[in-house]
C-alpha cells in the first residue's frame, strides 16, 4: 500500500501541485527533506544535514524501445520514495505546459511504464495516483480515466467529453481568471474522484486568423466568453470507480449565472466548494452530499464591490482547502472588514473565529503547523511595498509575531515545509539583488546560505506623490546618470494601474524599462512608475476596490494627476514627457494620450484593450458590473471612446494571434483614429500572442522598435 505524496503546501511562493505547473523542489511529507531534479535525476536533501542522496538516476528513466532518458517537466514521489510519477513531452495548453506524457517509475521492481496506452501522444493532463498507490488517473481530450497500475487497464470514468464538454479541466476563461487548470481529486479513500464538468456549446468561438503559415489562411477557433455573455454551465459530479457511476451534485441556482473557483474533499462522504455568482459580489461555502447531490450552505458573505478568490492569494493557484483540527475546521481569508484577514472556520460554519487582528492586510497565506498551533502568512502593515513573514496563534489568542528580520527591509518570501519545521528564505529589495538561505523555522536560526543586503548602485529610489484630490501615491524612480539639477530631462511613465498587478514594489528588478535596449540613465532619461487607487496593493479594500465600475476612468484620472504634479519639478522637461504600458497598461496608454494630451506627449501601447466590451466575461463583469446594467460605465472606460482627442505621437503594438486581448481591440481603435484623421504608428507581429515572443527575432525585434520609438519622438539628455 503507496500512498502517494501529491499535496504540497502552498507557501508564499506556490509550488506546483497536481501537474499544475514545474517546480524547482518539493518537499518531503515528513517536512524533514525535499526532492528535486539535478541533471535529470530525481535527488533528496536531507535537513538539516543537506545530505543528497540520488533517488532516481538517468537510467531508471530511460524508456526500454529509447536511449535518451526522460526530459522531467515534473515529478511526484510516494511517501516510501518507491514510486515516482514523471511528466514530460509537455505542450502548452493556452499559457502552461499541462498536456504531455507521464511515466511511472517503480523503484522496488525497477520498471518504467507509460501510462495512457493507446490514447493521443502527450494528451495527458493532471495524472494522480489514487492514495491507496494502487491507480492513477488523469485527463486526455477532456475525459476522465483511471488506470490499473499493475495491470496497466485504462477504464474511461467519462465518455461525453468533446471540444465543447469538459471533464476534468477548464475552459480559456476559468483558466485565465481564475487560475483553474486541474479539475478533478480523489476521495481519500480512494474509492471516487470528484470532478468538475463545464458546458461550453453556447460560449461562441472568436475567430482569430492565421495568414502566414500557407498559402490559404485559416481560423483559429477560441472558444471565448465576452463580457455580458453567458459563462459556460458548470457543475459537479462525483464518480464511483468501481461502477464507473456518476453522481451529480446538487447546487442551487443556474449553472450559468454562477460560478464554482474552488472544490475539494471534505471527508470521504462530503465535498466543499465555493460558489460565487455572476457579478462575484456573493460569495457561498456548500457541504455537498456525494451519496444524495444535496448541498447544504454553510457560510456566505457579500460584497458592493468584488470578492476575491484563492488564487488571487495564491499565485495563481486555487488548488487545496486548508483543514486544520482534525477536519473540524478549515481557514479561511476575508476582507469583509475591510482588510484581507484569516479566520477559523468550524466545520459546519456555526462559528468562525479572526486570527489576523488589526488594521493592516495578510498578503499571502503560507502554512500551517498545527503541533505548535500558528498559521504562517506574509503581511507589511507599515510599508504596502514590502512583505514580511508573521505567524499567529491558531487559536486567535494573541497578536501576530514578526518572524524576518527587522534589518531587511524589503520582500522577504518563503516555502515553509509541511509542519512547519523549515523553510526556503529569499529575500531582496529594490536596490539588493535576492539571496537565500535555508532556516529552521522553530528556532529562526540559518543551516544553510545567507541573507546578503549589499546594495547595489542602481540608482533608483522610491517617493510618494500627492495630487490635487488628496489621493497619495507610491512611485519609483530611476534619475539619469550624471545627473544635472540646473537641466531638465525627459521622462518616461511606465503604467498598469488596474486591479491584477502592482508595478512598485521593494524588491529587485521590479523597477526598469525592460523593453529599452542600452542603458536609459546613461541616456538620460528620468523613469518612473506609480501605483494609483485599484491597484492590489496591502492598503486595505478601499484602496483596492474603489475603481469598482471605474476601471479605465479613476486608474487614468490618478496617473495624470500625479504626472501634473510631477511636472512641476524643476529638472523636469514638460515638452519630452512619455507613457508606456502593456495590456491593462497599454489601456491605460490610450486612455492618457487621448484625454491628457496636454501632458503626455508620446506614448507606446502594447497589446491593449481599447474597448472594454470586447474582454472576458469573468474579468470585466467582477470589476465593472455587467454591461446590461451599466452599459455607459463601459463606453467611458474605453480608450476608442476618447481616441479623437490624440494630440502627439502614439505607437500601437498588437500580436494578431493574442487570445487574451483580441487584435479585434486594435483594428476597432484603427478605425477611430482613421475617422478622425489622427496620425499614429502600427505595428502588427502575425500570429504572436499576448506576450509577443514568439518567432526567430521577436523579442529583438520588439525591443529596438521601442527603444527607436523613444529615442525619435522623446529624446534623452538634459537641457
Amino acid at each position: 500500500m503507496k500512498k502517494i505524496l501529491l499535496v504540497v503546501i502552498s507557501i508564499c511562493v506556490s509550488i506546483s501541485m497536481y501537474a499544475q505547473r514545474s517546480s524547482a523542489f518539493k518537499w518531503n511529507e515528513a517536512g524533514d527533506a525535499y526532492y528535486a531534479t539535478e541533471k535529470n535525476e530525481i535527488v533528496k536533501y536531507q535537513l538539516p544535514s543537506f545530505e543528497k542522496i540520488v533517488l532516481v538516476n538517468k537510467e531508471n528513466l530511460t524508456p526500454q524501445e529509447g536511449s535518451t532518458a526522460l526530459g522531467i517537466k515534473n515529478f511526484f514521489v510516494s511517501t516510501d520514495e518507491q514510486v515516482f510519477l514523471i511528466f514530460t513531452n509537455t505542450k502548452k495548453v493556452w499559457r502552461y505546459e499541462t498536456r504531455g506524457d507521464y511515466y511511472i517509475f517503480n523503484k522496488t521492481t525497477n520498471t518504467l511504464k507509460k501510462l495512457g496506452k493507446g490514447l493521443p501522444e502527450s494528451s495527458l493532463m493532471f495524472a494522480k495516483i489514487s492514495p491507496d498507490g494502487k491507480k492513477v488517473a488523469y485527463v486526455s481530450e477532456h475525459n476522465i480515466y483511471v488506470e490499473d497500475i499493475a495491470t496497466q487497464k485504462i477504464t474511461p470514468l467519462t465518455k461525453d467529453g468533446t471540444d465543447r464538454i469538459i471533464n476534468g479541466t477548464f475552459d480559456w476563461v476559468y483558466e485565465e481568471e481564475f487560475g483553474c487548470r486541474d479539475g478533478f481529486r480523489w476521495s481519500a479513500d480512494s474509492k471516487n474522484i470528484a470532478y468538475w464538468q463545464l458546458d461550453a456549446r453556447n460560449i461562441r468561438n472568436f475567430l482569430m486568423i492565421n495568414n502566414t503559415d500557407s498559402i490559404y489562411s485559416f481560423t483559429i477557433p477560441v472558444e471565448y466568453p465576452k463580457v455580458g455573455e453567458d459563462p459556460s454551465s458548470c457543475r459537479i459530479a462525483v464518480v464511483n470507480i468501481a461502477t464507473q457511476k456518476s453522481t451529480w451534485m446538487n447546487v442551487p441556482g443556474s449553472s450559468v449565472q454562477h460560478y464554482i473557483p474552488r472544490m475539494e474533499w471534505a471527508n470521504n462522504q462530503q465535498l466543499i466548494i465555493q460558489q460565487l455568482d455572476r457579478k462575484q459580489q456573493q460569495s457561498k461555502i456548500m457541504l455537498l452530499s456525494i451519496s444524495t447531490g444535496a448541498a447544504s450552505n454553510i457560510y456566505q458573505e457579500s460584497d458592493a464591490a468584488w470578492i476575491d478568490i484563492k488564487s488571487r492569494w495564491n499565485n495563481d493557484n486555487p488548488i487545496g482547502w486548508e483543514w486544520v483540527n482534525n477536519g473540524k475546521d478549515f481557514l479561511w481569508i476575508s476582507e469583509k472588514d475591510g482588510w484581507r484577514h484569516i479566520y477559523l472556520i468550524s466545520h459546519e460554519g456555526k462559528k468562525e473565529t479572526l486570527l489576523t487582528k488589526g488594521n493592516y492586510d495578510m498578503i499571502d497565506y503560507c502554512g500551517v503547523d498545527e503541533k505548535n498551533g500558528f498559521v504562517y502568512f506574509t503581511a507589511s502593515p507599515n510599508n504596502a511595498l514590502q512583505k514580511y513573514l508573521y505567524k499567529v496563534k491558531l487559536d486567535g489568542s494573541g497578536d501576530a509575531e514578526l518572524l524576518s528580520s527587522k534589518e531587511q527591509q524589503g520582500t522577504h518570501s518563503y516555502q515553509i515545509s509541511p509542519n512547519g519545521l523549515y523553510a526556503k528564505h529569499n529575500f531582496s529589495n529594490i536596490t539588493t539583488p535576492p539571496s537565500e538561505e535555508w532556516i529552521n523555522l522553530q528556532t529562526g536560526s540559518t543551516i544553510k546560505g545567507e541573507i546578503k543586503t549589499a546594495k547595489n548602485n542602481n540608482g533608483i529610489e522610491f517617493f510618494t506623490v500627492t495630487t490635487e484630490e488628496g489621493v497619495t501615491m507610491d512611485g519609483w524612480k530611476i534619475m539619469p546618470k550624471n545627473f544635472d539639477a540646473t537641466k531638465k530631462y525627459p521622462v518616461v511613465f511606465y503604467v498598469y494601474t488596474e486591479p491584477g498587478s502592482t508595478t512598485v514594489r521593494d524588491s529587485y528588478g521590479s523597477a526598469s524599462t525592460f523593453l529599452y535596449t542600452g542603458n536609459m540613465a546613461a541616456d538620460g532619461y528620468i523613469q518612473i512608475s506609480l501605483d494609483g487607487r485599484g491597484t492590489p496593493a496591502p492598503k486595505g479594500a478601499a484602496w483596492r476596490k474603489c475603481i469598482y465600475k471605474k476601471v479605465g476612468i479613476l486608474n487614468v484620472k490618478d496617473q495624470a494627476m500625479a504626472a501634473k504634479e510631477i511636472l512641476k519639478w524643476d529638472y523636469v522637461d514638460k515638452d519630452r514627457v512619455a507613457v508606456w504600458g502593456w495590456s491593462g497598461g497599454g489601456s491605460t496608454t490610450l486612455n492618457l494620450m487621448f484625454q491628457y494630451g496636454d501632458i503626455y506627449k508620446t506614448g507606446i501601447a502594447i497589446a491593449p484593450v481599447a474597448s472594454r466590451l470586447t474582454y472576458d466575461n469573468i474579468y470585466e463583469e467582477r470589476y465593472m458590473g455587467l454591461p446590461q446594467e451599466n452599459k455607459e460605465d463601459y463606453i467611458q472606460a474605453s480608450a476608442i471612446t476618447h481616441a479623437k482627442g490624440l494630440k502627439g505621437n502614439l505607437l500601437v503594438i498588437h500580436g494578431t494571434g493574442d487570445d487574451n486581448v483580441h487584435y479585434q481591440n486594435t483594428e476597432l481603435l484603427i478605425n477611430e483614429l482613421v475617422k478622425y484623421n489622427k496620425q499614429f504608428s502600427l505595428m502588427s507581429y502575425p500570429n504572436r500572442t499576448h506576450s509577443i515572443r514568439e518567432g526567430k527575432g521577436t523579442f529583438t525585434h520588439l525591443s529596438t522598435l521601442f527603444t527607436n520609438y523613444i529615442k525619435q519622438h522623446c529624446p534623452g539628455g538634459g537641457k
